[in-house]
């Protein structure tokens, strides 16, 4: 019963989530296979670190410095969203699955840690004790491994059903919007509120939408 009450609520918890859709937009740039491998790597990781030292990492890692972390994984995976899907498509091709893997993996932990779900595992942690730690740990990745699921088997059928270069474009705005989001998430902390996260935020935004165009011009005239 202890188990099934704290996969909902982490099922639940995740529902809507950034990283949920993140994995939509990385459908585009990933095999499914390197998606679903490098995504249920990070969950383990993620939920044993919050069910085993989930206090400690909050305590040594500063919050601010995870979300900036974030942001610059998210602008990057936008960067390169830039592409068009063929090229993505050779790119992946290219790519050693391993690699693959572990961009994955890298970009999902660093979106989810200090998160929501992991609060909720560490939360249950403490409220369970040690007795039932390894059903907490077994419950909340199941649980947010089954909603992301969720999220890479919709980007996995709107790649087959929309438009050549829909999803591509699709992922930029996801991740531009998630690593802005990110990044003034962080500032806030950093800062402690204040207009200098709004104006630090805004100026990120509109130097990256100036190297975007730069790249997008670029690739216009060289095809």
């Amino acid at each position: 019963m202890l188990f099934w009450k704290i996969l909902l609520t982490e099922f639940i918890a995740e529902m809507g989530d950034k990283t949920q859709l993140m994995l939509i937009a990385m459908t585009s740039r990933f095999k499914l296979r390197d998606i679903l491998i490098g995504t249920a790597a990070a969950v383990l990781v993620l939920n044993g670190l919050a069910v085993l030292v989930g206090s400690l990492v909050s305590s040594l890692i500063p919050l601010w410095l995870i979300r900036m972390l974030a942001a610059v994984a998210f602008l990057c995976f936008a960067w390169s969203s830039l592409g068009g899907e063929k090229e993505e498509e050779e790119q992946v091709k290219e790519k050693h699955s391993g690699l693959a893997v572990l961009s994955v993996f890298l970009t999902f932990f660093a979106a989810e840690l200090g998160d929501k779900t992991q609060l909720t595992a560490i939360t249950f942690a403490m409220s369970e004790g040690k007795a039932n730690a390894v059903t907490v740990w077994l419950a909340c990745s199941v649980g947010l491994f089954a909603a992301d699921v969720l999220g890479m088997a919709v980007g996995s059928v709107l790649k087959r059903k929309l438009p050549e270069g829909f999803l591509s474009w699709l992922a930029f705005v996801i991740f531009a919007v998630f690593g802005m989001v990110t990044l003034h998430e962080g500032c806030v902390l950093l800062a402690e509120g204040g207009s200098l996260p709004w104006i630090v935020t805004a100026c990120a935004a509109v130097l990256f939408a100036g190297l975007c165009l730069i790249k997008v011009f670029w690739k216009k005239k060289q095809s």
